[in-house]
């Protein structure tokens, strides 16, 4: 809820309900994870409040952020390919994807040197 100073709550959600705005809040979430392509932010201590204002949802979450840099995950078709290209071992070709953030066309370059 959306605390409002010397605001009744019940008085408040009756207006926000006027208005078309609900407020509900997830119970019992277990974590939030937030991923971009090099890292993730990951709440474990988490609340969730949904606010649905004239069919828009809009999620605010509280909590203690614990960042993380992701692994990059690099594809066995993506190695294969790599290898069937440049003659290189599987080995060399997964840390030269590495290196190139998973770029087949840096990593193809790179090993032809």
């Amino acid at each position: 809820m959306i605390p409002m100073r010397g605001m009744n709550p019940r008085r408040l959600q009756q207006m926000m309900k006027q208005m078309g705005i609900n407020i509900e809040t997830l119970s019992d979430v277990e974590e939030v994870i937030i991923r971009t392509a090099d890292r993730e932010i990951a709440f474990s201590d988490a609340q969730v409040t949904i606010m649905d204002a004239q069919g828009v949802r809009t999620y605010q979450i509280t909590g203690t952020p614990v960042e993380r840099t992701r692994e990059l995950k690099i594809p066995e078709e993506d190695v294969q390919l790599v290898v069937g290209q440049t003659g290189a071992s599987a080995e060399e070709v997964r840390a030269v994807l590495k290196n190139a953030k998973g770029d087949l066309a840096k990593a193809i370059m790179k090993l032809r040197k």
